[in-house]
């Protein structure tokens, strides 16, 4: 989540319940579209919107309620679900009595595995865009097999939800237990090599042995649970004669289609998919969760409309940050630079499923050494399988580098950026290639300028502002600079306005407004005369929104939409008689204020109305696809520096993260203001990843004891402090034609580590296990 405190929107939830009970539309089926609403006069002379602070064109829909989520759309006939959840970690279902849950009045029916539709039987049919390769998905109600603790095994389907909540609760299971390990820990000698593409170069261990200064530590991660304002939900509509349309909060329309079609074994043709608005994902909704497959075999089995809403509880039984143990060995000259790097992880994933991402391959982004050495192991633990969570991989595995970086330069007893400088990579070290681009240098010096690194005095315990103990703290963030193929449609109209429709998702990172932004620039339009359609399978096609990939995806996809859309305009203009554009190429003329203007002589244009109207056409729409060239040549990354400041009670160990500058070298920034809102959201998730998040397991029954918003903590208003967003200019023309990079993850990494680092240099005290809380303070 990003734009907001995290906390602001988790304390909007009951908010969002009670705008979606003031709006009862019967089967609402109006397309989701957002126009644009902001003060702009078409009269008035254009400017660019690329690159300008512009408000969410989506943001009146949200603040007044119009915008609708997945739990909230509405028909005539609907019924409603309550999921029952296993009450043990592993085993089998012996016996599941629905008796009495039947005869509530308004309950519809029960379903089970003995009784529910017909389902797919093959792991290649529950196989999602973004499943891991390895493993069998999760297939709920499929069998009597128990694999973890609140696994979905029955579905209430009543008149009303709290009917059905209440028949759930007369369910009887009868189990048969099986022994379960639900403990990282207990695990971690039966963990597996999982196959990565970092390659070690030199001899680690050797050169570790020999290095004149050597730093070795194990860190750790907890398992951490998304909560986003949003509960998960699925509004299947019964359309009759089969069809069905499914309003889902997901990342990604097309990719829940395909997942149901294969599931349910339909045609595209009739299996619609919706999700307008998302509220908060950030990894939770690439996948299709549990919860739209109950909803459609409800639908099924009633021949009616189904509401399938999950509890906050029952979302902790969805996927989640995975718990990780990691290890690193670092070995250096007395001048700080590097001869050895080992990093080493082990990650929790399910039993049914190898879920993982990067962790150790990071430092070869970054720092120079002649020896290294990665390796990514898996645990099998009886839980639900671990899914992306905002930078996956880096968040966990930065922490970790960044960390043992800042003893390192302890044991050097240099300057934490300075051990950085003397080791810093201008290339790949895992591919031996240069950078698209890297104005990480630049990161380092406008953050400690702006934060006044400079000013801080080496030895812990040496700065103080009352009771309080001062500690400042710094680290690196890295990310990818990813793009996808994707598709968009125009339909540019004889009156001046446009609609521009892909099937992207806008999980509040404001897609909706990069795509009205650069829509108006190409077609040389206000930006108030563009429309944005969404979050529908049946739109052109495009990839679940993740991995800070959709900005570039979608901006040049609509651009090379636009290229047909001017020269089909340069056609029709050409055409007039005397016309001024005559004999001029494509390539020498744009779309500004309304024309199409030559780019050589300004005062050769025709308007745009003009050249529709006298070709006869009212209409011209366009749809083409988008992709880009592989290119190995580059590196393509993201860059920060992160500095961070905290101040501890003395007495109570109470932490509190005062100051924080966050510098980032993210290419070419589409929007100042919500690119500044994805920035901050990601430094109060760091700061929530480094004081306050945990799920907390109950290992002898297999079952998490924090799992609600209440006890499972999150940074609060009063937790978030000064931060401050700096954005180094990083022109990249290699990393795609328009520069842009993506900034939706690289906003937490790196954040974590600063404040433990902030921690250390005010106590002392190394605590190298998150959440860092006052108590193992008080222990270490």
């Amino acid at each position: 989540m990003t734009g907001i405190n995290r906390r602001d929107l988790l304390q909007g939830a009951a908010a969002l319940g009670a705008l979606g009970g003031s709006h009862a539309y019967a089967n609402d089926m109006r397309p989701t579209t957002v126009a644009v609403e902001q003060n702009h006069a078409a009269s008035k002379p254009m400017t660019s919107y690329i690159g300008t602070a512009t408000s969410r064109v989506d943001g009146r829909a949200k603040v007044t309620g119009e915008a609708k989520y997945a739990g909230e759309f509405n028909a005539r006939g609907l019924a409603y679900g309550s999921v029952v959840e296993a009450a043990i970690a592993k085993g089998l279902i012996a016996h599941i009595d629905v008796s009495e849950a039947q005869r509530v009045a308004g309950v519809l029916d029960v379903l089970t595995q003995e009784n529910r539709p017909q389902m797919a039987g093959t792991d290649k049919a529950w196989k999602d865009d973004v499943a891991p390769e390895e493993g069998s998905p999760f297939r709920p109600l499929f069998d009597d097999k128990i694999m973890f603790s609140g696994q979905p095994i029955a579905l209430v389907l009543a008149e009303d939800w709290e009917t059905a909540k209440y028949a759930a609760s007369l369910v009887r299971i009868e189990y048969e237990k099986q022994p379960f390990v639900t403990d990282l820990y207990k695990q971690r000698d039966q963990a597996f090599v999982v196959e990565k593409p970092d390659k070690p170069h030199g001899d680690a261990a050797r050169a570790f042995a020999a290095a004149e200064v050597r730093h070795e530590a194990e860190y750790y991660i907890p398992t951490e649970h998304h909560n986003p304002m949003e509960l998960f939900a699925s509004t299947v509509m019964w359309e009759g004669g089969g069809k069905l349309t499914v309003y889902d909060k997901t990342q990604g329309v097309q990719n829940v289609q395909r997942y149901l079609c294969g599931v349910f074994d339909r045609k595209s043709d009739d299996l619609r998919v919706v999700s307008p608005y998302v509220g908060g994902a950030f990894g939770a909704g690439l996948r299709p969760q549990y919860q739209v497959v109950l909803a459609v075999l409800g639908a099924l089995a009633l021949e009616r409309s189904v509401r399938l809403v999950l509890t906050r509880q029952q979302m902790y039984g969805l996927g989640y940050r995975p718990a990780t143990i990691e290890r690193l060995a670092l070995g250096a000259r007395k001048d700080g630079t590097l001869d050895a790097i080992t990093h080493e992880a082990i990650a929790v994933t399910s039993e049914f499923e190898e879920f993982s991402r990067n962790d150790t391959g990071w430092a070869a982004l970054l720092y120079k050494s002649a020896n290294a050495k990665y390796e990514h192991k898996l645990a099998r633990l009886d839980v639900p399988t671990s899914c992306d969570m905002r930078a996956p991989g880096a968040a966990t595995g930065v922490y970790a580098l960044e960390s043992a970086m800042d003893e390192l330069a302890v044991a050097l007893k240099l300057d934490p950026m300075e051990l950085r400088l003397r080791c810093y990579s201008e290339r790949d070290q895992n591919e031996d290639i240069p950078y698209t681009s890297k104005a990480l240098r630049e990161c380092y010096r406008q953050g400690a300028e702006t934060f006044g690194w400079s000013k801080r005095k080496a030895e812990p315990r040496s700065i103080r502002d009352g009771s309080d103990l001062v500690g400042w703290g710094m680290a690196t963030g890295v990310w990818e600079a990813l793009q996808m193929p994707a598709a968009a449609r125009i339909v540019l109209t004889a009156n001046g306005h446009a609609e521009v429709s892909c099937a992207a998702s806008d999980i509040g990172t404001g897609t909706y407004t990069i795509m009205a932004q650069v829509a108006a620039d190409t077609l040389g339009l206000p930006i108030e005369n563009i429309a944005v359609k969404l979050g529908d399978s049946t739109l052109p096609q495009a990839p679940v929104e993740g991995g800070s990939w959709m900005a570039a995806t979608a901006s040049h996809a609509i651009v090379a939409t636009a290229e047909e859309i001017r020269n089909e305009l340069l056609t029709l203009a050409k055409a007039m008689k005397d016309s001024p554009l005559a004999g001029v190429k494509l390539e020498d003329v744009t779309l500004a204020e309304g024309n199409i203007v030559s780019k050589k002589d300004s005062g050769r244009a025709v308007s745009i109305s003009d050249a529709m109207r006298h070709g006869a056409i009212e209409r011209i729409e366009k749809e083409k696809a988008n992709s880009f060239a592989e290119d190995k040549s580059h590196a393509r990354n993201t860059h920060s520096a992160v500095f961070a400041e905290v101040k501890i009670d003395e007495q109570l160990g109470v932490i509190r993260v005062t100051r924080v500058v966050s510098a980032i070298a993210g290419g070419r920034i589409l929007n100042l203001k919500t690119a500044h809102s994805q920035i901050m959201g990601g430094v109060v998730w760091g700061i929530g990843m480094a004081l306050h998040e945990e799920t907390v397991y109950d290992h002898r029954f297999g079952r998490i004891m924090n799992a609600n918003i209440a006890e499972y903590h999150v940074p609060v208003n009063a937790d978030v402090h000064d931060i401050k967003v700096i954005f180094v200019d990083e022109p990249d023309t290699m990393v795609n034609p328009m520069g842009i990079k993506g900034l939706g993850e690289i906003g937490i990494v790196g954040v974590a580590a600063a404040i433990a680092n902030a921690v250390y240099h005010a106590t002392g005290k190394r605590i190298r296990d998150l959440p860092i809380t006052l108590d193992k303070l008080q222990r270490a």
